[in-house]
């Protein structure tokens, strides 16, 4: 089972990311409705992977991975970003600031749960037991 911490302050795309995941039996999801509830979160909770929506009102995706970066035990958690600015700069700046990858917005909720595991094995190699994605 792979852990999944998933920031995002829009309702319709946490239910939508949550369904998709959790359907397969293969990741447990807990959702954060903003980097702050993250945060308070993080402290009881050691994913395998943060999924962070990029712009949140409050705290940006990337100010969030910065806080949570300085708990021991999310020093090294993969982090993928889920945005809408997914232009090649933007996308790279993400990368020199630590994201394992970016995914676009709008997803696509029948392959998001393939696109973590290819994420993480290309990040990590074998995660939790994972085969190669054919």
């Amino acid at each position: 089972m792979i852990k999944i911490m998933h920031v995002e302050d829009d309702d319709d795309i946490r239910e939508i990311a949550e369904m998709a995941l959790s359907l397969s039996g293969e990741f447990e999801v807990v959702q954060c409705v903003s980097g702050e509830a993250a945060l308070a979160r993080a402290p009881d909770y050691h994913p395998d992977v943060l999924l962070l929506d990029m712009m949140m009102p409050g705290m940006t995706g990337s100010e969030t991975l910065e806080h949570l970066r300085k708990m021991p035990h999310m020093a090294n958690v993969p982090a993928i970003f889920m945005t809408a600015r997914a232009q090649h700069a933007d996308i790279e700046q993400l990368r020199d600031n630590g994201a394992a990858d970016v995914i676009s917005k709008p997803f696509d909720p029948m392959t998001l749960g393939d696109q973590i595991k290819e994420i993480l094995q290309a990040q990590v190699g074998q995660v939790c037991g994972l085969r190669p994605v054919a």
